[in-house]
């Protein structure tokens, strides 16, 4: 059961890719550096660009599920490349997507109605990147495939403890921070036990 990986040389992809290599996990993952993702003995290292379509094409065929640490990248990348993710997705009748957003695209509490980075719950100036990441939420929204994406709050590297908060919809209350480390075991965790099919899920500690 191969996976597609896209943005395995970004913070949480990194560490995801480390999950999988220790678990001897196959993936193929699409980079347009392949000197950041050191050789490994059963990854598939693609050199391209998720917004060229026979890219994501090479990094889909023969797997089984997707998995998406892409970050925004200061312009529209993140939705661009996801529009080709869709598309191979369903040429090859693929169903289940992990992604990795952020605690601004989950719902607020204070006023259900908005996402949090919409709201005064949010402390950034900046709602550049969380509309980057509700553009995609909303595309998975309108798909028919089987999707989870990971909303972590501030996300500093830190430890992997294996031990945090998830809520689906919301941020965890009170939840500040969650690291990169423990993220990336979110994603490694769900993509093995499918809790959360078709649902944003809040991470913190």
């Amino acid at each position: 059961m191969n996976i597609a990986l896209f943005g395995s040389t970004g913070r949480v992809g990194r560490e995801l890719t480390s999950l999988l290599t220790e678990a001897g996990q196959p993936f193929q993952a699409l980079v347009r550096s392949p000197e950041k993702l050191p050789p490994k003995s059963k990854v598939r290292i693609i050199k391209g660009n998720v917004r060229n379509a026979e890219d994501v094409h090479s990094t889909i065929e023969g797997c089984s599920t997707i998995i998406s640490c892409l970050n925004t990248d200061g312009d529209d990348t993140l939705t661009a490349g996801m529009r080709n993710i869709l598309t191979v997705a369903n040429e090859f009748k693929i169903k289940r997507i992990i992604t990795v957003g952020t605690a601004g695209i989950l719902q607020a509490r204070s006023e259900p109605s908005l996402y949090r980075f919409q709201s005064n719950e949010s402390k950034r100036r900046s709602t550049r990147a969380a509309e980057e990441h509700a553009r995609v939420y909303e595309m998975l929204l309108k798909s028919d495939l089987d999707w989870t994406i990971a909303c972590p709050t501030y996300l500093p590297d830190g430890k992997l403890t294996k031990s945090y908060r998830c809520e689906a919809g919301f941020l965890p209350e009170d939840g500040t921070s969650i690291s990169v480390q423990d993220t990336a075991h979110f994603v490694y965790t769900e993509w093995q036990k499918h809790h959360y099919p078709c649902t944003r899920v809040g991470l913190a500690y």
